[in-house]
């Protein structure tokens, strides 16, 4: 969540998402036009890049070099590509295929899988736990879970009634959230063993589409965002062996009843009694439009991104303590010359001071990208673990080159 990559008519640009006032364009590309598929490998030189032209075929190119590393030709149109430093993966509307990242060899194959029209699937970002995740069926909401380093399946896990329509792991694998089709349930599993850990109500009175899903670099929170105007932020975590004493009122009195009714009631039942609401939330100025949304850490803050389809990056302040409505703190436009765009009174919301104030004034407690697990740059393992030389193979994609970090800056 630290760059932006964006394909558009004319070729696709990468980003540094390393301050809030200033956008900075690391690359421009107009070799090829129509991209709908660009995929950076982290902050390295390395994108994947897949054209309207060829849709059959993905171009693999280091972009500070200005060369072609390889491409590659498939039976069908590329609907999704996902990469860490083990593993690249392509997935087509019934097969998947998998690369070995350093030199770009075909692995496996995964032939017949379930119509796949989207290309739904997902990739764990830390290789160590090289998981991968895409729908077992056409039909109902079940999930194939498949190691990506050992080249087996893992496990099924039945996660909802209706088909899938997003997935996402957190960043060191070892959980995976999933929305299905109706988009009123979001629920985060275990892995490799795949029990539900979590379940999360976005809406009953409406399905929705739900487009993007991730979860913050630290785990702490998940962000679900969809056709609607409405992004929900929802906060991991168990509250009813660590709730303080409610006062007696009679709410407090009733919600004690309900949860010594869950005792009694099925569990299909009291699992939706218990869901837990949306911790935070955005209401965005546009609806129906597709977005994609990260939640990062910039500038020592806790932010929620949003990127429109129309070529707009919002950033919001998340308030990590108290949630609740999100603060619109800058809009930059991503289709213009790679400066920021000045920010416009109509596009802000009504300021709310004491929740700016409040994220400010908690900074200190915040922990910052040197000290947050999860993924990191030095070599992509997590922090404090030693890569073992034979992961660095051979090959044209030098990515043990120290040259290659930090970020590239042009």
């Amino acid at each position: 969540c630290s760059s932006l990559a964006i394909g558009t008519t004319t070729g696709y640009r990468l980003f540094s998402l390393s301050s809030v006032e200033q956008l900075d364009q690391v690359h421009e590309s107009n070799e090829i036009p129509d991209v709908y598929i660009v995929e950076r490998l982290f902050s390295s030189s390395l994108v994947v890049v897949v054209s309207h032209a060829k849709p059959q075929q993905m171009n693999v190119y280091h972009f500070k070099k200005g060369t072609e590393i390889c491409n590659y030709s498939y039976s069908s149109k590329i609907l999704s590509i996902r990469l860490n430093r083990q593993r690249l993966v392509v997935c087509l509307e019934e097969s998947i295929y998998i690369h070995n990242i350093k030199d770009m060899k075909l692995l496996k194959t995964i032939l017949d899988t379930p119509p796949n029209t989207t290309g739904l699937c997902a990739l764990s970002i830390n290789h160590a736990n090289s998981y991968l995740a895409y729908p077992g069926s056409a039909t109902s909401g079940e999930i194939v879970l498949y190691d990506g380093n050992t080249l087996k399946t893992a496990c099924t896990i039945p996660a909802h009634d209706g088909p899938l329509a997003a997935l996402t792991f957190n960043s060191t694998g070892s959980k995976l959230a999933s929305a299905s089709e109706k988009g009123t349930v979001i629920r985060v599993f275990s892995i490799p063993g795949g029990q539900k850990l979590y379940e999360f109500r976005r809406g009953m009175k409406r399905y929705v589409n739900i487009s993007s899903l991730v979860f913050s670099m630290d785990s702490q929170f998940l962000c679900a965002s969809s056709n609607t105007e409405t992004v929900h932020i929802f906060k991991l975590e168990h509250l009813t062996d660590s709730r303080p004493e409610e006062p007696p009122t009679w709410s407090g009195y009733m919600g004690k009843m309900f949860q010594a009714a869950t005792n009694y009631l099925p569990a299909q039942v009291s699992g939706m009694m218990s869901q837990d609401r949306a911790f935070a939330t955005v209401r965005l100025n546009i609806s129906g439009q597709r977005n994609i949304c990260a939640l990062s850490t910039i500038q020592k803050l806790p932010r929620l991104l949003v990127t429109t389809s129309d070529g707009h990056l919002y950033i919001y302040n998340l308030d990590p303590q108290d949630g609740g409505e999100c603060v619109l703190i800058k809009n930059h436009s991503l289709l213009g010359s790679g400066k920021m765009e000045e920010n416009k009174e109509n596009d802000l919301q009504p300021p709310v001071p004491q929740s700016y104030a409040a994220t400010v004034a908690r900074q200190s407690t915040v922990p910052s990208t040197s000290t947050m697990p999860g993924y990191s740059e030095d070599g992509g393992a997590l922090r404090g673990e030693v890569i073992p030389e034979h992961e660095f193979a051979t090959g044209p994609v030098c990515l043990d080159d120290e040259n290659e970090f930090p970020p590239v800056s042009i």
